[in-house]
């Protein structure tokens, strides 16, 4: 199974659309057997899914995303784990184990909307 992975340095991007990288992990038989990093191809409506899509990815994993990007992964048969947070090495651990627990979404809704990718941030609460 390959699985995208919101990226920003060593964690999970609160937010899929604005991470500046994907994690693209294929895990079988319980182990990792592919890791790569690749660049955010940009925030478009649509554009990030179809990307994914064509790199095999049969589930995203971010801290967040608004229900239209939600929508879209859904037509293409992508699963949303969202409201996971944390290093990518500790999260890719969890999905071997089988322990990985989504949750709600971190984003707001509209937090990301009429921006494109040179919006750095996402209009998240402050965490305490």
């Amino acid at each position: 199974m390959k699985i995208a992975i919101s990226t920003d340095g060593e964690f999970v991007s609160p937010h899929f659309g604005r991470c500046p990288h994907f994690t693209i992990v294929e895990i079988e038989n319980n182990s990792v057997i592919n890791k790569e990093v690749v660049d955010n191809p940009g925030h478009a409506p649509g554009a990030i899914p179809e990307f994914l899509h064509k790199q095999g990815a049969e589930a995203i994993i971010a801290g967040g995303m608004g229900m239209r990007a939600t929508g879209f992964f859904q037509e293409l048969g992508i699963k949303t784990i969202l409201g996971v947070s944390g290093k990518i090495d500790d999260v890719i651990e969890s999905l071997v184990k089988g322990t990985l627990a989504g949750g709600e979404s971190l984003c707001r809704p509209g937090a990301g909307r009429g921006y494109g990718i040179e919006k750095t941030e996402c209009d998240h609460p402050d965490e305490e």
